[in-house]
């Protein structure tokens, strides 16, 4: 039984940190404790750890500590070979290997870079360590400057020599493959590789290899003048500024990184001009050569501009900082979250995760962790791609959300507001949202205002609603959002970060309404604990439901659970357990629970019952022997909103439990409410859980 796969490559600068990335992300959506090795890394530069370690480890927040996650570094182990004692390597490389085996459920295993000296026997170092470990590997090979032809045969000969060894190859992935040259690519591997092995084919993704102004920073030993908090600035282009400025503007492209002398203070004021002017694309940085720095007065002047990006001063000259920043080979780092989501999201676009999972995986975890279902929860949104409404445009949460979402690919999203505050408001926050892939509507400019306001006008007239109140509901973004989704232009929509829960589902019980048969709008929330993943309700709509709609509530709450991939087991919870309990409160309780089982016979459900009795085995046990659902409860259902509200704010803050929610249940479009207290987390889960939502569920 496998119980790891070794990621190798077969050359320098392959891009292999994507398929790491993504395997990463995709295994922690399958199994419950997933570690990560390195057996040989590069030589740190003193006071430095392993990037890919390092990143990989605080990424995915793995409980791993950082000298167990590898073996040797790169001259250890030439030295060790030079002596005639590799064997020496491969013993330590499998005792690490086995002492991590033992307290993880799968391992992704990361082979060396090719990047130093010694790289003739890197491949064959890689091939001798899989197959020492027994594990399968993934093999992958770049694609830059390469002919089809020549992708394959490096990939077969790679592959030749694996299986000659006994190890088996479970996936051939060509990456930083030529846009275009896909779909020929695909029919060569087709024709020369057996159908047991997977072949992914990924091009050759821009922004992940445009160099961090970070790295030319480290590269050219530069010093920061202004703008330290924007190094994570891709450039996306760079050019130099020796010709007038009347010239040079018109070269400018979007991410340029502007390179000119210190002394060219025309450049400079032209170029932060520039930045700040619709007319010109936006500047990644401003590098500037031959150590001269700007005059005090000019200095003065950038002092009191706002940017957006920084300005280093390096004491080359001119030519020789553009061959350098010319020769810089991108790496990912782990403060650098947007080249991070690019890469798993790339890779979960191109590969077939699901199948190559199940190749990965020869066992099944029996517990649901928060990462896996977190996993979980991102695939299903991704299967049928959905449209939603964020009415709180300029909100900095909502904006760093909507940027997640985007490199995520997970949706499509609309914020409502005036474009151009949201742009500036976006710009000042330094936050990186390509504006060409969402849509922003200002609710009176719209060209929909006048359809929405004669549409919510049939809807209230009953009501007394006339045509002028129509119109300055439609100006509010929570009705004219809520508009959009009745109409179809939205697929649902997720506000409350500024707004009350009233403001934010108040229109949609007006004219969205609920589902046949559903007479309670409720809520739940999924409870991410350390080792499994709870659904408490109803935390934030219903604040003292009576015995029937605390039944709805508990049918409602199993059926997402189900939806989700919760298996229901429902606790309606009280001050006491089973008879022993008596009183009002307590009564609500136990003719809730009967009502369920006559509506739901097949659903396991036990109340009434306490909180330690329902999620503790041996608590349960004591107190009710005979229940299914005692010490195991995954649904737990409160018996007022001051109950619920003050619990899973508790179980939160004392455990670190990650809350997603609430989910809204019952309406028969999704609209789901945000706190005023949320993190960015808070909102890119709801806005996914939304897009599930509207997928039917």
């Amino acid at each position: 039984m496998s119980k790891a796969v070794y990621v190798a490559t077969i050359e320098p600068n392959s891009g292999k940190s994507i398929v790491v990335l993504g395997m990463m992300r995709m295994l922690l959506g399958k199994v419950a404790r997933v570690g990560y090795f390195r057996p040989i890394i590069d030589d740190p530069e003193a006071g430095e750890v392993d990037n890919h370690i390092n990143t990989v480890i605080s990424h995915f927040e793995l409980d791993i500590n950082f000298k167990k996650a590898y073996a040797y570094t790169r001259s250890e182990v030439l030295q060790k070979h030079n002596q005639g004692k590799f064997g020496e390597v491969i013993d330590e490389i499998i005792r690490k290997y086995k002492a991590l085996e033992e307290k993880f459920d799968f391992i992704l295993v990361e082979g060396t870079d090719f990047s130093d000296e010694g790289s003739i026997i890197e491949f064959d170092i890689n091939v001798v360590i899989a197959k020492n470990l027994g594990i399968p590997a993934v093999i992958v090979a770049s694609g830059v400057d390469k002919k089809n032809e020549e992708i394959v045969g490096n990939l077969k000969l790679a592959l030749d020599t694996f299986n000659n060894r006994d190890v088996e190859v479970l996936a051939l992935v060509a990456n930083k493959v030529q846009p275009g040259c896909e779909n020929q690519l695909q029919i060569e591997f087709d024709k020369d590789f057996k159908n047991g092995v997977d072949r992914i084919i990924i091009p050759k993704v821009n922004s992940l290899n445009n160099p961090t102004i970070k790295e030319i920073v480290k590269e050219l030993d530069g010093n920061i003048l202004f703008g330290k908090e924007y190094l994570n600035n891709q450039a996306g282009s760079f050019g130099v500024g020796a010709m007038q400025l009347r010239n040079y503007l018109t070269h400018l492209k979007e991410n340029s990184l502007v390179i000119t002398p210190g002394d060219r203070a025309d450049i400079i004021l032209g170029v932060l001009q520039a930045n700040i002017s619709d007319n010109y694309p936006k500047i990644s940085g401003i590098i500037l050569t031959g150590g001269i720095i700007p005059e005090p007065s000019i200095l003065k002047l950038i002092e009191g501009v706002s940017l957006s990006f920084p300005i280093i001063s390096v004491t080359s000259g001119t030519f020789s900082v553009t061959n350098k920043i010319g020769a810089i080979k991108s790496r990912i780092y782990v403060d650098n979250v947007q080249k991070i989501n690019t890469s798993i999201s790339t890779f979960a676009k191109y590969a077939n995760e699901d199948h190559l999972a199940d190749r990965l995986i020869t066992f099944k975890s029996e517990s649901l962790t928060p990462k896996m279902f977190q996993y979980n929860l991102l695939r299903r949104a991704l299967k049928q791609k959905k449209h939603i409404v964020l009415p709180e445009g300029y909100d900095e949460r909502i904006l760093r959300a909507t940027s997640r979402l985007l490199a995520s690919r997970v949706v499509d999203i609309t914020l409502i507001g005036d474009e151009k505050k949201i742009k500036n408001r976006s710009a000042k926050l330094d936050i990186p949202i390509d504006f060409t892939k969402i849509n922003i509507v200002n609710p009176v400019e719209s060209e929909y205002y006048e359809d929405y306001v004669q549409t919510f006008y049939e809807l209230r007239k009953h009501k007394n609603v006339n045509l002028d109140m129509a119109r300055d509901m439609m100006a509010d973004v929570s009705y004219f959002g809520t508009m959009m989704i009745y109409k179809g232009h939205a697929d649902g929509m997720v506000s409350g970060a500024v707004h009350t829960t009233q403001h934010t589902i108040r229109p949609a019980l007006q004219f969205i309404k609920t589902k046949p048969n559903v007479k309670v709008v409720s809520s739940v929330f999924f409870m991410c604990l350390e080792d499994r993943v709870s659904v408490f309700g109803d935390c934030a709509i219903n604040p003292n439901p009576d015995s029937e709609q605390l039944a709805e509530i508990a049918i409602s709450s199993s059926e997402s659970a189900q939806a989700f991939g919760i298996e229901p087991k429902v606790a309606m919870l009280s001050y006491s357990s089973g008879t022993s309990g008596k009183g009002a409160d307590v009564e609500i309780v136990r003719a809730a629970t009967e009502i369920v089982k006559d509506k739901r016979p097949e659903l396991k459900i036990e109340g009434p019952i306490q909180y330690d009795a329902a999620v503790d085995m041996k608590v349960g046990q004591s107190k009710l022997p005979d229940s299914e659902v005692a010490g195991q409860a995954s649904v737990l259902i409160f018996p007022d909103l001051n109950t619920g509200n003050n619990t899973y704010k508790a179980v939160q803050r004392e455990t670190g439990a990650l809350a997603i929610g609430p989910m809204l249940q019952g309406l028969n479009k999704p609209v789901n409410d945000l706190s005023r207290g949320c993190t960015v987390d808070d909102v890119y889960n709801t806005v996914i859980i939304t897009a599930i939502q509207a997928q039917g569920l």
